[in-house]
């Protein structure tokens, strides 16, 4: 199977090595169109899942802190033979994995950890034609990651805490199921709506025609349009436009997946107080997103309010920060968004984009049509960068 279009980020990067490691062949061949993503040809093994080592002495996986790998690579190897160890980054080892540990062992498998977090060993068992439920309220993942092995593990999956109707990323499993299936050796992989919502947020900042370098010479009007955008319906963040000037509550349960973080600092520059209800699920990612959002938030002179998962952010003037990304790729973009607006806003550590977006800068920096045609500095020196030097590595 050909996969286009594959991001090549280090989650893609992740997952592909544990593969790669479990001893599937992968070849990762250039996309001529985009320098920020490649083409994966696979190596199909129908259903079988290569072995892994001893009790004493099992196959080690290590994941980062990439939480669809450690979950998609959970259930994948229950169907293998022997024992696997799965492992990653301390915020890894944070995350919430016990939906998806007590599941499997309805299923069935042997699975072994002292948290019900990684790390975790697994002892591969092979299909079983078996009923699991699920609990799907701390993460979809759980649900995604069984539907995609259930076909060959023989699993029936029913799933708690939410209705499918409720779940935008678990249709959209089901969807891939059903139309990889139908494939015929090539899947075309659609853009990602969530990393686009960072492009489309240019048109909620209120930016003049000095702000955006180049704006006048590119003879574009002040509407950014993102290309190639997702028209399946299947990601839910593909809706992010139509919440550029909503004054409703947005949720993320039911309106926006993780690009609502980008309406959240958006929400800074809006007339009146917006309000950001069912955060909950944002607490148990790559870091503590709420804390994060409303800490940073404040020290650009915004006024946040936390009252139980919901923020209220008020609108105001930013003033010079020095913004914490807390290795998380998605506080990173968010707070660079702003810095289109406010020469002040400096980030630390902004390389942690490469684990979803590494090229994020440089399609910052291009000149309209390709970017936006941002000026971006080193924080210490003041030197301009460019090309290379904004690639996230």
């Amino acid at each position: 199977m050909r996969l286009n279009g594959a991001l090549w980020s280090e989650d893609t990067q992740v997952m592909v090595s544990c593969l790669q490691r479990l001893g599937i062949s992968i070849d990762v061949l250039d996309d001529p169109n985009e320098l920020g993503n490649r083409s994966l040809v696979i190596e199909g093994r129908s259903g079988i899942v290569p072995s892994g080592g001893t009790e004493d002495s099992p196959l080690e996986l290590f994941v980062g802190n990439a939480g669809t790998a450690a979950r998609f690579l959970m259930a994948f190897l229950c169907l293998g033979s022997g024992c696997y160890r799965l492992h990653g980054v301390d915020r890894m080892h944070e995350r919430p994995q016990s939906g998806l540990i007590k599941a499997l062992r309805q299923l069935g498998y042997r699975i072994e950890t002292n948290t019900d977090r990684l790390p975790v060993t697994i002892f591969g068992a092979g299909p079983r034609d078996r009923f699991c439920h699920v609990d799907i309220s701390e993460s979809s993942q759980f649900a995604s990651a069984l539907l995609l092995s259930a076909g060959v593990g023989g699993w029936t999956v029913e799933f708690e805490g939410k209705t499918l109707a409720e779940s935008p990323y678990v249709n959209m499993t089901l969807e891939l199921v059903r139309v990889m299936n139908a494939a015929k050796g090539v899947f075309q992989i659609e853009p990602d709506a969530s990393s686009g919502s960072y492009f489309w947020a240019a048109n909620g900042l209120g930016l003049d025609q000095g702000t955006i370098q180049d704006r006048k010479s590119s003879n574009l009007d002040l509407s950014v349009m993102v290309d190639n955008w997702p028209e399946t319906g299947w990601q839910i963040d593909a809706s992010f436009p139509q919440f550029l000037s909503t004054k409703t509550p947005v949720s993320r349960e039911s309106d926006l997946g993780d690009s609502i973080m980008t309406s959240i600092v958006l929400a800074t520059m809006g007339n009146e107080a917006r309000l950001f209800r069912d955060l909950g699920r944002l607490r148990v990612q790559e870091c503590e997103r709420v804390f994060a959002l409303r800490t940073e938030l404040t020290k650009c002179g915004i006024q946040v309010v936390e009252t139980g998962d919901d923020l209220l952010v008020h609108p105001g003037s930013l003033t010079p920060a020095t913004i914490e990304t807390y290795e998380d790729h998605r506080v990173a973009m968010c707070f660079a968004v702003l810095g289109l607006k406010s020469r002040g806003i400096r980030l630390k550590d902004p390389s942690c984009v490469k684990k979803t977006f590494p090229t994020f800068f440089q399609k910052l920096a291009a000149k309209p049509p390709f970017g936006l045609g941002a000026t971006i500095r080193d924080a210490l020196s003041n030197e301009r960068l460019s090309g290379e030097g904004l690639f996230a590595s």
